[in-house]
């Protein structure tokens, strides 16, 4: 799959390393250093996935998305800051973002993480209906918001990797009801062939630890998966 990329960056050594590498890759890459003629261009471009810089030179990378966000812009963003303080993080994700990477970083990271959210978008209709379309869904004192994907715990987002949150919010997307441990190795890690799908257990035994107190139970089911349910 092509999938076009939408890069805000104002570094033009950064840019350009960015552009290159990625092109490289097969990514379909259009590249703007300022804001507002990214903001001009992004309906038209209808990229796959946004990766904005928030140091930008005439608004801040949190104003764009923001715009972006009212003007109803659902594109999935990946922010790219050297701001890597977790408040900065959950700032990001309270306005619209969908994963946060801080500078300095690994481009293969970068590309699995763009890859991650691309696939996202053709995720299920009942997965996209737990993230999108402005549906919430709650269980226990979470809550998935359906139009920026965080998750939240009495009105405070969690703090979540992007591998916590993906597994997080494919439990949330069945609430109650078993999911195999294939599906969920599919969306935690997309396209990495060389991960062993033991790995799932990392990542859940990394989560259920952040959903203490959250209401909730993250229940391993021998020989079918996990499924998350609220307390009884």
């Amino acid at each position: 799959m092509l999938i076009k990329l939408l890069l805000i960056e104002d570094d033009p050594a950064m840019q350009a390393t960015l552009a290159r590498s990625l092109s490289r890759k097969g990514f379909d890459v259009r590249s703007f250093s300022t804001a507002r003629p990214a903001l001009l261009a992004w309906p038209s471009l209808s990229p796959d996935v946004v990766v904005l810089d928030l140091s930008l030179p005439d608004l801040d990378g949190l104003e764009v998305l923001q715009h972006a966000r009212k003007s109803g812009w659902t594109e999935p963003v990946l922010i790219l800051t050297a701001r890597g303080t977790v408040g900065d993080r959950v700032l990001g994700l309270n306005t619209g973002a969908d994963d946060y990477l801080p500078k300095p970083f690994d481009l293969d990271e970068l590309e699995a993480r763009v890859r991650a959210l691309a696939r996202r978008r053709t995720t299920s209709p009942a997965d996209a209906s737990a993230q999108g379309g402005g549906q919430s869904t709650r269980l226990g004192s979470l809550r998935l918001d359906g139009y920026s994907g965080a998750v939240y715990c009495r009105d405070t987002v969690m703090d979540l990797t992007p591998r916590e949150l993906g597994l997080l919010q494919a439990l949330m997307a069945r609430p109650g009801q078993a999911v195999t441990k294939e599906r969920l190795f599919d969306r935690v890690f997309p396209g990495e062939e060389t991960v062993h799908p033991e790995a799932i257990e990392v990542v859940v035994y990394r989560l259920r630890k952040k959903l203490t107190d959250s209401g909730t139970q993250l229940v391993t089911l021998r020989g079918l998966g996990y499924l998350l349910r609220a307390d009884p």
